[in-house]
């Protein structure tokens, strides 16, 4: 087990957490990282990319020219793809680009960069985040305390005051537990956890 410090928004510790080491503090695989925010990046994909091939090319119903005669090469379309106008070969056509990969594959990623960031000294443990209403400065406040500039917040649960006074601030955003993802916990400097949303955490990928 690993005991890290809770502290509250001023940067006072309040208490310690004993987390499992196989969450995070365990072994860091590079491919997966690789693997599964290849698999993010591809299902954002809208595979809409499509050109007009032979069939879909407009015109060309009938023969340009006689068969023999005219000493011209041979055509029986218009739409031939080696005409100006015709159709592409093997162009692009709207497609699915998303996979999937095991979950066990997925979990264990999640776990190598919950590793990762605290093994670097980027995890920051918060015991809460009071917010009385939208108020960006608050939240800036409490990032300078800590020196963040770059930080993905995760909470326990719904947080409107929080979220929407924080997606004003570039670098920053907030994330529910629930919709934990490998490709914003790397795309982020620091990793700010509440409390709760770490237990929680740590109770679905430790299992």
């Amino acid at each position: 087990m690993t005991t890290l410090g809770i502290y509250d928004i001023k940067n006072q510790k309040v208490s310690d957490i004993e987390l499992d080491d196989r969450v995070f503090n365990g072994k860091i695989n590079p491919s997966l990282f690789y693997d599964v925010v290849r698999m993010n990046s591809a299902s954002q994909r809208k595979g809409t990319a499509a050109t007009k091939n032979k069939a879909l090319v407009q015109g060309g119903g009938a023969k340009p020219w006689r068969q023999k005669g005219t000493g011209r090469a041979r055509a029986g379309s218009r739409r031939s793809p080696l005409w100006r106008g015709g159709g592409t070969i093997f162009g692009p056509m709207p497609r699915d680009y998303s996979f999937s990969l095991p979950k066990k594959v997925k979990r264990a990623a999640l776990r190598a960069a919950l590793s990762l960031k605290h093994q670097d000294g980027k995890l920051i443990l918060l015991n809460h985040f009071p917010l009385e209403g939208f108020k960006t400065r608050e939240v800036l406040e409490v990032l300078r305390r800590f020196q963040v500039e770059n930080a993905l917040i995760v909470t326990d649960r719904k947080n409107p005051f929080l979220e929407r006074s924080a997606r004003n601030i570039p670098g920053v955003k907030v994330l529910h537990c629930e919709g934990l993802n490998l490709y914003d916990i790397l795309n982020h400097k620091h990793l700010i956890l509440l409390s709760p949303a770490a237990e929680k955490i740590q109770e679905v990928l430790a299992s």
